[in-house]
């Protein structure tokens, strides 16, 4: 990937007790998701995109446009950028509406956008749902209206890349279910690359094409979502978390049995309806602890079973547990985890190359 399609990103920051050492190359549009834990240095890397944090050792490029390297530095104000962070910091004093224009005003975007008519300022303020919040103080919003309301304000600046720095950490869960949906529509809508920084595996799950793992201010791993998921040769501990994620399309709607089938390369699944179309397309997210291997199928509760092959056997946070990644169909495009205990591996004999039957009991359609 070149730097005329892209974001190039190298980075080095030596602090008495943190070390940021990065050099990635990242995909110029869609949403990255920098995951890790705390202390891994995701917002410290966010914050040295934006301008925030000067690393004297760097260089930054988006799309072709050097922002910094060892001659030249952008600084954060003439950056087009819009950033979110983890609660949006509204003037109290001003309608949401108030404080979107100044937001534009401050960063010179203002210029034919000085109504509600202005094409920038409209898309954003449609994209987030708000046009019935726009008179209201920021007093009479909950927590996840003025989260929708801090994106909109960095939209509305048409920025060529947009950050995110945990915009759901402080909102509770009932929050944070009512502010997804309109980050899918970022997702799907957006035309620009959107850097995410989250510790969430299902907010990744949901919102990211591409993951960037982190480590004590490392980069473990930087892919595609679903294959860097997947991988078993890094130390990316999910727990319980652990899975893939599969792209598909509903395929087919079962309405006596409230399901439907969505058809992935490889296969099929069938998971709970939830008034999808068919040809809709959907994102499908399996765990590994809901994924069972035999040898042959069987009569029993669990409805999908799918051929696969043992690809790779990897260690799991227990020494009594593994997980195995499965190619899944004649030609394997696709992939599953399942998670075992070493005992019934041994049981069933699982090697690379064994060929088995998946069986998956329960699929999370993120839609």
């Amino acid at each position: 990937m070149s730097g005329m399609n892209g974001i190039e990103a190298r980075f080095r920051l030596d602090w008495p007790k943190f070390c940021l050492d990065v050099d990635l190359k990242l995909p110029g549009k869609g949403v990255t998701a920098l995951f890790g834990h705390s202390g891994s240095g995701k917002t410290t890397l966010l914050r040295c995109i934006a301008g925030l944090e000067r690393a004297p050792l760097g260089r930054l490029a988006v799309e072709g446009a050097v922002w910094q390297d060892d001659t030249h530095w952008l600084p954060t104000h003439k950056r087009p950028i819009g950033y979110v962070f983890q609660e949006a910091s509204l003037f109290a004093h001003l309608s949401v509406l108030g404080n979107l224009r100044y937001g534009m005003q401050r960063s010179g975007a203002a210029q034919g956008a000085g109504d509600v008519g202005g094409a920038r300022l409209e898309q954003a303020i449609a994209l987030l749902g708000i046009h019935h919040l726009l008179e209201r103080k920021p007093d009479r919003l909950s927590g996840g209206e003025r989260q929708r309301v801090g994106i909109a304000r960095a939209l509305a600046v048409s920025p060529r890349l947009l950050l995110m720095d945990e915009p759901l950490a402080a909102l509770d869960s009932a929050r944070k279910q009512e502010i997804l949906p309109y980050l899918e529509r970022l997702h799907e809508e957006l035309d620009i690359p959107v850097l995410y920084v989250s510790h969430s595996p299902d907010e990744v799950a949901r919102l990211a094409d591409h993951l960037v793992a982190m480590e004590g201010g490392r980069v473990l791993s930087s892919g595609p979502l679903g294959e860097t998921l997947t991988r078993l040769d890094l130390p990316i501990r999910l727990g319980e978390d652990a899975g893939a994620i599969l792209e598909g399309v509903v395929g087919e709607v079962d309405q006596h049995w409230h399901l439907a089938r969505v058809d992935f390369a490889g296969g099929s699944l069938w998971a709970r309806d939830h008034g999808l179309p068919v040809g809709h397309h959907v994102r499908v997210r399996v765990l590994a602890r809901d994924v069972s291997l035999a040898q042959e199928p069987g009569t029993s509760s669990i409805q999908n079973v799918l051929r696969g092959e043992v690809d790779a056997i990897g260690d799991d946070d227990h020494p009594g547990l593994a997980l195995v990644r499965m190619r899944i169909g004649p030609s394997g495009p696709s992939v599953l985890l399942a998670r075992l205990t070493r005992r019934a591996m041994a049981a069933l004999g699982v090697v690379t190359g064994k060929v088995l039957w998946v069986q998956v009991k329960s699929v999370a359609l993120l839609e």
